[in-house]
């Protein structure tokens, strides 16, 4: 993906998960910011997350891809998505 759309598509996740997410103004989060190990978000709420991710970009992120390791942090799901992103 190019640098710019990367960044695009990372603030479009960042600004979901803050909106959906964050409870207190002012939290911080980042591309590292740990998102599951943390519990900032629960296995559960992750499928709101996924269906949010499937919607905007048209595609299908099958269930074995769909592991908390890969929604542990933005980064990990901007790694994710560009495995289904075309160029």
């Amino acid at each position: 993906m190019e640098k710019v759309r990367i960044e695009e598509i990372k603030e479009l996740v960042l600004n979901y998960i803050r909106k959906e997410y964050i409870e207190e103004e002012g939290s911080e989060i980042t591309g590292e910011t740990k998102l599951i190990s943390s519990g900032l978000i629960d296995s559960f709420s992750m499928v709101p997350l996924l269906v949010f991710l499937e919607r905007s970009f048209s595609i299908k992120i099958p269930p074995s891809k769909a592991t908390p390791e890969a929604f542990d942090s933005v980064n990990n799901i901007l790694d994710l998505l560009s495995q289904y992103l075309e160029e």
